[in-house]
């Protein structure tokens, strides 16, 4: 799999970051959530699977971006 850079919220371009791979999905980077009681409210974590925060902001933007990219 082959990642591309979509976009990050951070300053130095750290995490959280979103990049589309060459299977069309996408990948967070980002620092897992941890809190106890946070997780106690995921569903079905399966096995290998974890939690990211990322900031709506981010999301929002790579939406407009990618938006914009198809019309």
């Amino acid at each position: 799999m082959r990642l591309r850079f979509l976009g990050s919220t951070s300053e130095a371009g750290a995490c959280p970051s979103l990049y589309e791979t060459d299977r069309g999905t996408i990948v967070v980077q980002g620092l897992e959530v941890l809190d106890r009681e946070a997780r106690a409210d995921l569903r079905h974590v399966l096995d290998g699977e974890t939690a990211v925060e990322v900031p709506r902001e981010l999301l929002v933007e790579i939406a407009r971006r990618v938006l914009s990219d198809h019309d």
